[in-house]
C-alpha cells in the first residue's frame, strides 16, 4: 500500500489546528518537509532561513497549495540578536506562540587537520548555539500560552562516530541540551525533545547527487541500511510534527532517531 504523508489520519481533527510554530531552516529540504507537515495539520507557521529566494518559493507554493502566507525572514541563525528578534515578532504577528523547531544545521571545515578553530567555533553555533537561542527566546512567549514543545533537530551523528568530528560534537550536545532543558523547563509546562533522522534522500541533495554521479558508492552506502532504504524526509517530518501535538504530551528530554536502523552516518570518502 502507498504510504501517504503530510496530512491527518482520516476522520480525525487536525491535530494542530490554529497553533502557532517557528522553525528555523525551513525554506527546503527537511525544514520545508516540516512546514508543510505542520500546514497540513492546520497550524499556522513562520519560518526563517538564510536566503530570502527561497523563502519566497517556499511561501509561493504553499499559497499555491491553499494554505496561507507564512511569515517569513532571512537571517543568520547564528547571530542571536537577529534570532531572537524573529520569534518576537513572530509571536506578535500570530497573537502568541505555541511551540518551536529547531532546523538549520551544517558544518565548517573538513577533518581534524583540516578544520580550523574558526570552523569548530562556526559549527557549534550553527547547531548548538542557534538551537539554544531558539529555546531561550521561545520560553517566555510559551510559558504566556500555559505550555508548549520544543524539538531539536540533531542527527545521528551525535552518537554514532563519522567523519567531521565538530559536526557530531556539536549535535551529540544538542541532544543532551533537549535531556537537561525538559528537565528545567518542564514545571512550566514545555516539552523539549530530540529528532536525529539518519541519512535521507531529497531531490537535489547530497544522497541524490551520489546515487546519480557514483551509483557504486551509492549501493555500498545502502549496506548501512536493513531495508537498503535512506530515510525520507517526510519520515522525519511525521515525527517532528507529532512530538509538537499533544498527542505526544508523555514524550518530554527525548532522543528519538528515525534512521532506518543505519549504521554508519556516511559512506567511505563522502
Amino acid at each position: 500500500m502507498e504510504r501517504v504523508y503530510g496530512g491527518s489520519v482520516p476522520g480525525s481533527a487536525r491535530s494542530l489546528e490554529g497553533r502557532h510554530y517557528v522553525i528555523t531552516g525551513g525554506s527546503r529540504g527537511l525544514g520545508a518537509t516540516v512546514v508543510r507537515s505542520l500546514l497540513g495539520e492546520g497550524a499556522r507557521v513562520s519560518v526563517c532561513a538564510r536566503q530570502a529566494e527561497g523563502l519566497d518559493a517556499l511561501n509561493a507554493s504553499v499559497q499555491q497549495d491553499g494554505h496561507p502566507a507564512l511569515f517569513t525572514q532571512a537571517l543568520d541563525v547564528a547571530e542571536p540578536t537577529a534570532l531572537e528578534a524573529f520569534i518576537d515578532a513572530a509571536a506578535a504577528e500570530h497573537g502568541g506562540l505555541h511551540g518551536a523547531v529547531a532546523c538549520a544545521g551544517g558544518a565548517s571545515g573538513r577533518g581534524i587537520g583540516a578544520a580550523s578553530a574558526d570552523d569548530w567555533r562556526r559549527t557549534w553555533e550553527l547547531n548548538a548555539g542557534h538551537a539554544a537561542t531558539l529555546v531561550s527566546s521561545a520560553v517566555p512567549h510559551l510559558r504566556a500560552a500555559d505550555g508548549g514543545s520544543i524539538v531539536v533537530v540533531s542527527s545521528i551523528s551525535g552518537w554514532k562516530p563519522g567523519p567531521q568530528a565538530q559536526y557530531g560534537s556539536a549535535k551529540a550536545a544538542q541532544i543532551h541540551m533537549v535531556a537537561s532543558l525538559a528537565r528545567e523547563l518542564g514545571p512550566d509546562g514545555i516539552r523539549v525533545n530530540a529528532v536525529s533522522p539518519g541519512s535521507m534522500l531529497i531531490p537535489g541533495k547530497r544522497w541524490d547527487r551520489i546515487r546519480r554521479e557514483d551509483p557504486p558508492a551509492y549501493e555500498r552506502f545502502l549496506d548501512e541500511f536493513p531495508a537498503r532504504s535512506l530515510v525520507a524526509p517526510e519520515e522525519v517530518a511525521e515525527v517532528v510534527t507529532f512530538l509538537l501535538s499533544e498527542r505526544s504530551r508523555g514524550i518530554s528530554g527525548a532522543n528519538i532517531p528515525v534512521d532506518q536502523a543505519q549504521n554508519a552516518p556516511t559512506a567511505d570518502g563522502y
